[in-house]
């Protein structure tokens, strides 16, 4: 019988709702682990100026199209790290293709009670125009099932620190070891 060969790390990719604390989370669990973290949301920002002003001067469809391609670019890296996907990322398909052929995809789960001081408090989201708690709602429905089919490993956030949270995780990445 030939010696087993232990599975490289693939990128590690944390999706969900925005404010989910994918980006915080995402930071410190690289931190520990000493890899390389990229938010694509930073990104996109860094490349091409603040999500709502793209929002205002070219559309939804435009930032999806830039968001895929970071998306594209950050899973391409040759060494794998920790990657943290905006919101709406997984919309699309080509993504979500991309997500399941190279990486391990952590959907942290969380609902509006948790989120909607952290969506107050940044108040710079442009999907959440109007009645921020409505919008927020419309958008998990409508989301939750794509996160779901993607995920790998789902962690609820609720009532968790992000110590905690990155505890859970590390704990089910030993597990699965």
């Amino acid at each position: 019988m030939p010696p087993q060969t232990e599975q490289p790390f693939r990128h590690l990719v944390l999706i969900g709702f925005m404010a989910a604390g994918k980006s915080v989370v995402g930071r410190e669990f690289a931190s520990r682990r000493q890899l390389k973290f990229t938010d694509t949301d930073q990104l996109i920002t860094e490349r091409h100026g603040p999500i709502s002003e793209l929002f205002a001067a070219r559309g939804e469809c435009y930032f999806r199209e830039l968001e895929a391609r970071a998306v594209a670019s950050a899973l391409a890296e040759k060494n794998p790290g920790v990657i943290s996907l905006g919101g709406g990322a997984v919309l699309d398909t080509g993504t979500q293709q991309l997500l399941r052929s190279g990486a391990t995809v952590v959907f942290l789960d969380t609902d509006l009670e948790t989120v909607l001081p952290r969506i107050v408090r940044s108040g710079h989201r442009p999907l959440l125009a109007g009645d921020p708690a409505r919008r927020w709602q419309e958008l998990a429905k409508a989301r939750r099932p794509v996160y779901e089919s993607l995920a790998d490993i789902t962690i609820d956030t609720r009532g968790l620190t992000v110590t905690a949270i990155i505890d859970r995780l590390t704990t089910i990445l030993n597990e699965g070891a």
